[in-house]
């Protein structure tokens, strides 16, 4: 079964390619959201993490604030 995967990121942050290049990596398809323009995905990213930063990640509705490689690995089953 596919993972619903979504990455709130924004173009200038290091950590957020960081995140991208692991998924792909790994082959995981993802949504991007840049949340520099769309304000709307803004407000839901910090409705949903508490967080202003990014990245974020929702992995079927599992919320990871940051590069947390351990943790996106166990929700994605990635060893």
């Amino acid at each position: 079964m596919a993972n619903s995967v979504t990455v709130y990121s924004t173009p200038t942050c290091t950590w957020c390619h960081a995140v991208k290049d692991h998924l792909k990596a790994h082959q995981i398809n993802f949504i991007e959201v840049d949340v520099s323009v769309d304000t709307a995905k803004a407000r839901e990213m910090v409705m949903k993490s508490g967080q202003y930063g990014v990245p974020v990640l929702d992995i079927d509705g599992d919320i990871v604030v940051g590069f947390d490689r351990a943790r996106i690995n166990g929700l994605l089953g990635i060893s």
